[in-house]
C-alpha cells in the first residue's frame, strides 16, 4: 500500500455501516459527497484537464429530472456517457479528472450520470434506469454529437450500470462502439461475496467486505431479482459493444471483472482484460495516491480513440 494510501486510511474514521440507520446514511453520503466534490481533495483525486469546459446539465423526464456534469473539449463529436461508483455514495465531480482527461485526449464529449443513490426505498433498478435513460435519451441533450459514435463508461457500481446499458442498447437495437469497465461489480446475487479476491482483500483499505454487504443489501432488497442487475448472469453476452474490463489486482471486487471478461470472451464479444497489480479498488479516482491512475487513464484513452473513431 502506498504511504498516501495509509495516511489517508490513518485519518478517515470509517462509520459502522451494519449498524448504520436510514437517516445516518443519508448524513453520511450529504457530507461524503461534499468531500468529494470539494477542491481541496483534488490533491488525491487529481485535477481537471485544461482547455475542457466543465458544467452542469438537466435532462427532464417523466416524473424526475437527472443532473448530468458534462465534459467539453474544445472540438469533438463522439460521446461518452459515464457513470461514477460509489453505489450508496459518490458524485459526478469525483471522477472530474478522468472525465475531462478523456474528453481532451478521446476527444469526446463525457456526460456522467448523477444517478439515484441507493438508499432503503431505492434500489440498483432505479440507478440503471437512470443509466440508460442517458444513453437512450442522449439526442435530447443538445450536445451535437454523432450518435454513431457512442460508448458507456462505469466505475464500480457505475461499472455494473454501465455493462447493464451496453446489454440493453443491444435489445434495443441501439449501436454502441464501446464499454468500458473499471472495477466493476458484475455479480449481486448469493454468490457476491463467496469469490476468492473477496476473501483476499476483505479488509481493502477502499472497500471492505461490510460496506459491500450494505450495498448488496441496498442493491437487491427484498423481493428484488438479483439476476436482473447482475451482468455477469445475464442469459447471452454474445454481440455486445467491445469492452475494456479493468481490474485493479488489490480489490475485492476484481474476480467479478475476471468472471465478466471471461464470459463475454466465451460468448464471442470481443474484451481486453487490463490488470493493474498493486492497484485498490477506486485506484481510478485516486491519482494523486495510486500511481497506476496514470496508466489506466492512458488504456481507456486509448481504447475509446480507437474505438469511436
Amino acid at each position: 500500500m502506498s504511504l498516501g494510501l495509509r495516511l489517508l486510511q490513518a485519518v478517515r474514521k470509517q462509520p459502522d455501516w451494519p449498524a448504520m440507520s436510514a437517516a445516518e446514511l443519508d448524513a453520511f453520503r450529504e457530507a461524503e459527497n461534499r468531500r468529494r466534490a470539494s477542491r481541496l481533495v483534488r490533491v488525491v483525486s487529481g485535477f481537471p484537464a485544461p482547455g475542457v469546459t466543465i458544467g452542469w446539465h438537466t435532462l427532464d423526464l417523466p416524473g424526475r429530472s437527472l443532473r448530468l456534469r458534462v465534459y467539453r473539449p474544445e472540438r469533438a463529436d463522439a460521446f461518452v456517457v459515464h457513470v461514477h461508483g460509489g453505489g450508496f455514495v459518490g458524485t459526478a465531480p469525483q471522477s472530474d479528472w478522468i472525465n475531462s482527461h478523456l474528453a481532451a485526449r478521446v476527444p469526446a464529449v463525457v456526460v456522467s450520470v448523477e444517478h439515484r443513490l441507493l438508499a432503503p426505498g431505492t434500489s440498483m433498478l432505479a440507478a440503471a434506469d437512470d443509466g440508460w435513460a442517458v444513453l437512450h435519451r442522449a439526442a435530447e441533450l443538445g450536445l451535437a454529437v454523432d450518435p454513431a459514435r457512442v460508448a458507456v463508461f462505469g466505475e464500480s457500481a457505475g461499472g455494473l450500470i454501465a455493462a447493464l446499458a451496453a446489454q440493453r442498447a443491444r435489445a434495443e437495437g441501439i449501436p454502441l462502439r464501446a464499454q468500458v469497465l473499471v472495477n466493476p461489480a458484475t455479480d449481486l446475487t448469493g454468490t457476491a461475496l463467496t469469490y476468492p479476491s473477496m476473501r483476499a482483500h476483505a479488509g481493502s483499505p477502499t472497500l471492505t467486505l461490510a460496506q459491500l454487504e450494505l450495498f448488496l443489501r441496498l442493491a437487491v432488497p427484498e423481493g428484488t431479482d438479483p439476476r436482473a442487475v447482475s451482468p455477469l448472469h445475464a442469459g447471452d453476452l454474445s454481440g455486445l459493444a467491445p469492452a475494456l474490463v479493468v481490474v485493479p489486482a488489490d480489490d475485492p471486487l476484481a474476480d467479478q471483472g475476471r468472471a465478466y471478461a471471461d464470459r463475454l470472451r466465451a460468448a464471442g464479444t470481443p474484451v481486453t482484460l487490463a490488470e493493474h497489480p498493486g492497484a485498490v479498488h477506486a485506484f481510478l479516482s485516486m491519482p494523486g495516491v495510486q500511481r497506476r491512475a496514470k496508466a489506466a487513464r492512458a488504456e481507456i484513452a486509448a481504447f475509446l480513440r480507437e474505438r469511436l473513431a
